[in-house]
This record gives C-alpha cells, structure tokens and sequence, in this order.
C-alpha cells in the first residue's frame, strides 16, 4: 500500500533514538515547522530547542482540530514554542532565533561528553574553590512562610555564578540545569521556594527525574 515504505522509515528513526538513548547525548533543534510523524522523533530526544516567532510541533493542525472539535485555534497556540516550554514540556529551550539558538545548543554541549562512556570536559576556572558566599548568610528568610529564590543560592555557590538552567519556563517549582564546581560540569536539581512553595507535584516530579535519569547515564555528578 501506498505509504507503507514511508512509515517504516519513521520507524527505523524511533529505532535508532530509543537505542541511542543513554548512550549518546540527543539534542533536537526545531527552528520551523515539525508536523506529523517528523515530531516524534525530537520528542523522545534528550533536549529540544524551539525558537520562539518561527517554530511550531504537532501531530495534527489546526484544521484537523477545527474540523474534530469544532475549535479554532493557530499554530502557535497549538504547539508553538512557548506552548511546549511553559505548558507540555516537550521543549526544554526557547531562543529568540536560529543564531541564538545554535548559540544555546554550543553552550549545552560544553557541559556534555560525546558518550555515555566519556567524563564530562572540564573548563579551567579562575573562581577560587574554597570563597566564601557571604550572600548565604541571610539567603533564607528567618521566618518560615517568607518565601525565597533558590536561585540565587545556586548563583553564589558555582563557577563564575553561572547557572545553565534546563526546562526553565515548566514546572518551576522544580529548578535544574547544568553548571561547574571547578570547572567541573554538575547537574543541579532544587526546590523552588518562589513557586508553588516548591512542591513536587506530577510535572515537576516528571521534569526531575528525566534530568537525574540523563545526568546519571552520562556520569554528570548531581547536587541537590
């Protein structure tokens, strides 16, 4: 039957992703229109990029969702770059276009290695180890119903006070991403006390432990 050929080279993708997983890093980086079967490829990748005015994903469009449901809706609202970074989760980046976002993907692959064999490189660092964090010491608001920002505790401890963060716009009572102790590459996972009061629900919980799953199958250390 016609198509047959077509969808079977779908599969032999999905193959060569599932067992890829784990054993090499999978970065996916949409900049235009991914409809149809060619989205589930990037979504069962390790991280997708998404710029934010030109790239949509989704399986079926509007009109099919117009003509099933009755609803009228655009592609961006469907499945726009915010949409999958703020809502479902799919997308991990958002850039604001092509440059930016093969700038974004050189600086995730800077704390990657090329496999699952492989130790994370590590970066020469003129932030002394042993400094101390003087911002700590009044971080945490005495009393226990002030809420604060655990990202400026992650700022004041690591290299350079950069903090690579992953999956920053979904589920942010859950904080993870990428940064150095030195210059070593460290994947950090923390409650948010800014949101939700930083309690795990299912999207955070979810959001978690893909990132502990990717950091542990590339031998990225994990602080949390």
């Amino acid at each position: 039957q016609e198509g047959v050929m077509s969808l079977a080279g779908y599969a032999e993708i999905f193959l060569r992703n599932t067992l890829a997983s784990g054993v090499v890093p999978q970065i996916s980086a949409v900049m235009g229109p991914c409809a149809g079967g060619a989205v589930y490829s990037p979504a069962i990748t390790d991280f997708i990029f998404m710029t934010r005015d030109t790239s949509y994903m989704f399986v079926t469009g509007p009109d099919v969702i117009k003509t099933v449901t009755h609803e009228e809706v655009t592609k961006h609202e469907l499945g726009g770059a915010m949409t999958h970074n703020a809502t479902s989760g799919v997308a991990h980046f958002i850039a604001r276009d092509d440059a930016d976002c093969v700038a974004m993907i050189r600086e995730l692959v800077s704390f990657l290695p090329s496999n699952n064999v492989d130790d994370p490189p590590r970066r020469e660092s003129s932030d002394p180890w042993d400094r101390f964090c003087d911002s700590l010491n009044t971080l945490v608001p005495e009393d226990p119903m002030q809420p604060y920002d655990i990202k400026d505790a992650i700022h004041a401890v690591v290299d350079e006070n950069y903090f690579f963060e992953v999956h920053e716009h979904f589920a942010q009572n859950l904080v993870m991403g990428f940064a150095r102790l030195e210059g070593r590459p460290v994947g950090i996972v923390a409650n948010q006390p800014a949101f939700l009061a930083g309690v795990l629900d299912i999207n955070a919980s979810v959001k978690g432990a893909r990132f502990v799953r990717f950091c542990d199958a590339f031998n990225i250390p994990l602080i949390t």
